[in-house]
């Protein structure tokens, strides 16, 4: 079979607690934001962009997540806290796509959410085509205004996810996926 197709037929998720190190390099991962960029984009509006986290961002995210968690839960111990300040710092590099879906003469609002969508799914074949593993997660920090703004999300944007990319010892089982009889109409 084809090299595109098997690794789309064969691509899975891996939790990000499993993803390690080393990430991409700057010209991979170039490439890799590259190629998420290229996708259908009805009226060329760039309806999406992407916030790369790494390093010492992924601590002041973390340090921003936990605040926020804390002052909805000050119950909250220490260890939760710190569950939660580490979410975006698992993998060694976790991209944020933003979606920048908004009214338009011509291309609704719903066309422009699905090309947020498509920069996503881009951004893990491309990963995943280079040898990383990924996965895409949203968790309550990508509805939380406060971390949105913490990011530099304007208030009309929204978290289309997290991608989080490195490198997977172990790749888990698929997991059951749907007989196209079930999921395929033909008109």
């Amino acid at each position: 079979m084809n090299a595109i197709l098997d690794l789309l037929r064969t691509r899975r998720s891996v939790a990000p607690a499993q993803l390690a190190g080393p990430g991409p390099s700057p010209e991979e991962l170039d490439a890799i934001l590259a190629v998420a960029s290229r996708v259908p984009d009805h009226g060329k509006l760039a309806p999406w962009r992407f916030i790369v986290i790494e390093g010492e961002g992924q601590a002041r995210i973390g340090r921003v997540v936990a605040e926020a968690y804390r002052a909805d839960h000050p119950e909250a111990d220490d260890k939760r806290l710190a569950l939660e300040a580490g979410r975006l710092a698992q993998a060694p590099l976790v991209i944020a796509v933003v979606s920048r879906a908004g009214t338009h003469v011509k291309i609704p609002e719903w066309e422009q959410v699905l090309s947020a969508g498509a920069a996503c799914m881009n951004l893990i074949v491309a990963a995943n085509g280079l040898g990383f593993r990924t996965a895409w997660l949203t968790e309550w920090m990508a509805y939380d205004r406060r971390v949105l703004d913490a990011l530099g999300l304007d208030p009309a944007e929204r978290l289309a996810g997290f991608v989080h990319v490195g490198r997977a010892e172990q790749v888990p089982p698929d997991r059951p996926r749907p007989a196209l009889p079930e999921i395929v109409t033909r008109y």
